[in-house]
């Protein structure tokens, strides 16, 4: 006969646990590049909010859960009326500035959009200024600079995507860490609130990507946002945590969705996610794909220089990097939205007709056009090796993408190699009157004149910004 107990002992929290509190906590944020860099990412990202909230079937997901519902010192939801409750508010930030696939990226064994992080900073921070909290713009940059480091950090060498997870895993652990700060929790409370986050990472397992699935859950960073408050905001009330979340043998992340390995990193937490993110200036389409949708503006040009069109073209190859080669390129009917702003083949056949690549492009109405298809039919993607190891490449970080073109006449037009998109940290100097005008252009279906005056004087002053209350940086946005 033999007996088994198991250990009643709460064991030391787990190092990657308390590593991410002692960032949120203890780090101080000295980089001029950074700050700069967060600015302009706050600017973009509610700006994304804004144009999302265009499309009807976006708009119909925001608002109380109860029509009508008020809450007193809410948070405002930019480009609404709504006054809702931090959790609901997340929610609704979260899931506008998600919606088109337009705001910031980072790309590395794990991809993601770490201004997602928004929804949940930007919720709870307008709340707690609305009940008289000292909290300026200054705070929520550095939430975003903090949060944009532990998402990008956990995705540099590790991909949750190629075990079933979605990166919003990394959006609800990074809010839920920032968050946890924002609202007053000590060190360890933040390192419970964490750990709970990593629990809760079975519910956000996701087909998003996967083939023959149906459309991807374009409120799915919205929701991690409000479940990162709601979170931290349980452990305020007094809930603990659970120390070995990614190490507990069988239980734990780690061993349930993980694999059983542990995470690596490149290197420890700082400013670098959010030096290095790109932006997507140009056009709304999936970031690897960036490179190839310019490609094909420069070749629909070229073609209309020769006299020729997109209906001459025989067949085009894209050399492209892995990553594409396994999220992005599909074959087949592409049904809704979601599907067509993540096909490569599609966001390459549509600027080689249309010699154009908009949000509208997207739409039901845009897609019907038969030549869009009839083009995707003859576009082949090979993946160039060079591509996928300089993507991975620390002080590279290329997305390259290269269109070669054969016309029917057995003309073949130079390839057009294209190695970092407007929105990468290389071409940053073009890129940043370029995000700024996508700005104006995002905000004017929403305000009168006066109104846009009034935000892009506000928004344009760094030291003004940095220094205005957050409810007051709010109320720009908000709908009279």
């Amino acid at each position: 006969m033999s007996s088994h107990a198991e250990s009643a002992v709460r064991p030391q929290p787990d190092k990657v646990v308390q590593d991410i509190a002692d960032y949120v906590h203890d780090y101080e944020i000295t980089s001029p590049l950074a700050w700069e860099t967060a600015r302009l990412c706050l600017i973009d990202t509610i700006g994304c909010g804004l144009e999302g909230l265009r499309f009807p079937a976006c708009a119909n997901l925001l608002g109380p859960v109860v029509e009508g519902t008020i809450v007193p010192n809410g948070t405002k939801v930019p480009g609404t009326n709504f006054q809702l409750d931090p959790i609901r508010g997340a929610f609704n930030i979260g899931t506008a500035i998600r919606w088109l696939d337009f705001n910031d990226c980072f790309l590395a064994a794990e991809w993601g959009h770490p201004s997602d992080n928004l929804g949940a900073i930007l919720a709870v921070a307008d709340h707690l200024s609305r009940k008289g909290q000292p909290l300026t713009v200054h705070e929520v940059l550095e939430g975003m600079i903090k949060a944009h480091e532990i998402q990008g950090g956990l995705a540099l060498l590790n991909s949750f995507n190629r075990v079933g997870l979605d990166h919003v895993v990394l959006v609800k652990v990074a809010s839920t860490a920032v968050v946890s700060k924002l609202i007053g929790l000590d060190r360890q409370q933040t390192i419970d609130a964490i750990s709970q986050a990593w629990a809760d990472g079975q519910s956000l397992r996701t087909y998003r990507h996967a083939p023959n699935t149906g459309s991807r859950k374009s409120w799915a960073a919205g929701d991690a946002c409000s479940r990162a408050v709601h979170l931290a905001y349980l452990v305020k009330r007094g809930e603990q945590g659970m120390p070995s979340v990614l190490t507990a043998k069988t239980w734990g992340f780690y061993d349930v969705l993980f694999k059983g390995k542990p995470f690596e990193f490149q290197r420890p937490f700082g400013t670098y996610i959010m030096e290095n993110v790109l932006f997507k200036i140009s056009y709304p389409a999936e970031f690897h794909a960036q490179t190839a949708v310019e490609a094909a503006h420069i070749l629909h040009f070229k073609l209309k220089d020769l006299g020729k069109s997109s209906d001459d073209i025989k067949s085009i190859r894209i050399r492209t990097q892995e990553a594409a080669m396994r999220i992005i390129n599909k074959k087949g009917p592409l049904d809704n939205f979601a599907d067509r702003d993540h096909d490569i083949n599609y966001m390459v056949a549509y600027p080689l007709i249309f010699g154009e690549l908009t949000s509208e492009s997207y739409t039901d109405q845009a897609a019907k056009d038969p030549r869009i298809d009839a083009l995707r039919a003859k576009i082949t993607c090979v993946e160039d090796t060079r591509f996928s190891t300089e993507y991975h490449e620390p002080e590279k970080r290329s997305i390259s993408n290269a269109l070669l073109v054969e016309l029917n006449d057995g003309t073949v037009l130079d390839e057009v190699e294209i190695e970092y998109p407007v929105g990468h940290k290389r071409r940053r100097e073009e890129g940043t009157p370029l995000l700024l005008q996508k700005f104006k252009n995002h905000i004017k279906p929403h305000f009168p004149a006066y109104r846009q005056h009034a935000i892009l004087e506000r928004v344009n002053d760094a030291k003004s910004l940095n220094e205005l209350p957050v409810h007051k940086f709010t109320d720009l946005f908000v709908k009279n």
